[in-house]
């Protein structure tokens, strides 16, 4: 099976394309740096051409609201219209759990709207929306920073390994359109500030976590249960020790 990955060659699409290759299929990473350009969409025609997948991992290179939003609605139009010319039967998306819950975020507000495009759209299709990456764990310490002190909100959180990431959505791929959504997390439920607070004891970071209610997630304060999935959700394998302690060795 002909499977381009949009986004192929960044943290998630790379392993999704190693992944689908060792199942035998012609995974296809489509980027920039291969020629295909979602936003002006060079390259899709040809890249698209006896596909029979779409698996769209890309991202926006701002988080600012209305780059964001460009980028998401501008793409994903541009792919899908080459999609149906090209007789693609499966589109698959990533997205973010809790997307619906923070609307007043604006990179959850592009991802809603980026939804909303696929799910209007005449091809058959498939959403994940996972939870945050082990990846971006250090990059949400530092967005948290102030001073010397994290500022975390007390809710729920279930990060995962993009490993476990790339598997899951890679299962949905291959199978049928589900022409919905499956949600996607990390095998532990933890809150969120005692998570960054065993976090930066490991990497021996001396900032203090700090529990406060008000604190911001990326410019919106999230809910209980506003980043964690609901019941039913795929669970990846990999604990967060277990990965910060392959990572620093290099397995």
């Amino acid at each position: 099976m002909k499977i381009v990955v949009v986004g192929g060659t960044g943290l998630i699409g790379s392993k999704l394309v190693a992944k689908l290759g060792e199942h035998g299929h012609e995974a296809v990473a489509a980027a920039p740096s291969t020629g295909v350009n979602t936003l002006t969409g060079e390259g899709l025609a040809e890249v698209l051409a006896g596909a029979q997948v779409v698996v769209d991992v890309s991202n926006s290179p701002s988080f600012e609201r209305a780059a964001v939003l460009e980028f998401f609605e501008t793409s994903t139009r541009n792919l899908l219209a080459a999609e149906a010319a090209a007789g693609v039967g499966h589109h698959v998306a990533v997205s973010v759990v809790g997307t619906e819950r923070m609307p007043e975020n604006g990179y959850f507000a592009a991802k809603i709207a980026q939804e909303k495009l696929i799910e209007k759209s005449s091809i058959p299709f498939s959403l994940v929306h996972a939870t945050q990456f082990f990846e971006f764990v250090r990059s949400i310490a530092d967005e948290a920073t102030d001073g010397d002190k994290v500022r975390i909100a007390p809710v729920l959180f279930q990060p995962m390994a993009g490993d476990d990431v790339a598997q899951a959505v890679g299962r949905v791929a291959v199978g049928s359109p589900l022409n919905g959504r499956v949600e996607v997390g990390g095998p532990e439920r933890v809150r969120m500030d005692e998570f960054f607070r065993e976090a930066l004891a490991a990497w021996g970071d001396p900032r203090e976590v700090v529990a406060d209610p008000r604190a911001r997630y990326f410019g919106s304060v999230p809910g209980e249960s506003t980043l964690v999935p609901g019941d039913g959700a795929t669970l990846g394998q990999i604990r967060y020790r277990d990965w910060l302690d392959r990572t620093a060795t290099g397995k």
